[in-house]
């Protein structure tokens, strides 16, 4: 077993590094609201630090998941941050959806210090981390991942190498394009069946059988009929992820018409007050609800 930090114990965190607690590994954790911190540690017999670079001190593996690139300079770097605090040969694994610029700046940091570094985006949401059933895109090398791999299965369903760094990230905003562009073609296809004054519910049990089959469709076209938004990834935090792809496409030149377009549209949501509705309230913008 390891010795592992877990840094940001959010709707993501708190369930994945007990995860790793669960698995055997000695866990530290620090968040920036101690309260929670120590309430993680009484649940599942581990340690919290005051700060990231206590965290972080003498942990094999230190796992990140914060809000931003400019959450995660602020637990990375500078005196306090992990970076000061790991052991040469420790590793840190960041499972923020952040930019791939700064993946490469991490990279950078790490190697210049004797560490590893991976970028780990995670997708399945919520429930993916309370189940233990991550998706997770990862950029670095391929001997660091070797080492990193077996720790992070406590909580993925599914991991894989896609590259030097910057590769997890870059492969996350390939993800956050097709969840755009799949959520309001279903809020389309519902809005439309009502409009037509079919049975939506038994016209989604129908296509579902066919090539219109996706996850989405299967998990969310009942609460979205039911007006329930309140099952997982926030447009908040949906409208963050599509600002830095949106930025990467327009350095890299890829034309991404249908992503800009859905963007606006959960802008949409932002101003009908649904902010903390999860992303599947596309639906709610087409039939004006307040």
């Amino acid at each position: 077993m390891a010795k592992l930090a877990f840094i940001g114990l959010g709707v993501m965190g708190y369930p994945m590094a007990g995860h790793l607690a669960r698995a055997g590994h000695e866990v530290c954790v620090y968040n920036r609201t101690t309260v929670k911190a120590a309430q993680w540690a009484r649940e599942f017999d581990g340690s919290h630090a005051p700060n990231p670079r206590e965290a972080a001190r003498d942990a094999d593996f230190v796992m990140v998941c914060v809000g931003n690139d400019d959450d995660l300079r602020s637990v990375v770097l500078g005196e306090q941050g992990a970076l000061a605090g790991m052991k040469p040969g420790a590793v840190l694994v960041d499972h923020t959806t952040a930019s791939a610029q700064v993946a490469r700046e991490l990279a950078e940091h790490a190697i210049a210090l004797g560490l590893g570094f991976l970028d780990a985006p995670v997708s399945g949401g919520q429930a993916g981390a309370q189940n233990g059933a991550l998706t997770i895109m990862v950029g670095g090398e391929a001997h660091t991942y070797a080492q990193a791999e077996p720790i992070i299965q406590a909580y993925a369903r599914m991991s894989r190498l896609m590259g030097a760094a910057g590769s997890g990230q870059l492969t996350k905003m390939v993800n956050q394009i097709c969840i755009a562009g799949l959520v309001q073609g279903l809020s389309e296809a519902l809005h439309f069946a009502q409009c037509a004054g079919l049975d939506a519910q038994g016209a989604m049990e129908v296509i579902s059988k066919g090539a219109a089959q996706s996850w989405q469709l299967e998990n969310r076209h009942k609460t979205m009929l039911a007006g329930e938004f309140e099952h997982g990834f926030a447009v908040d935090w949906m409208r963050k992820d599509l600002s830095i792809l949106l930025t990467e496409a327009r350095s890299n030149g890829a034309q991404l018409p249908v992503t800009a377009l859905v963007d606006q549209f959960y802008a949409d949501v932002q101003n009908m007050g649904g902010g903390r509705w999860d992303t599947s309230s596309l639906l709610a913008r087409l039939q004006g609800r307040k």
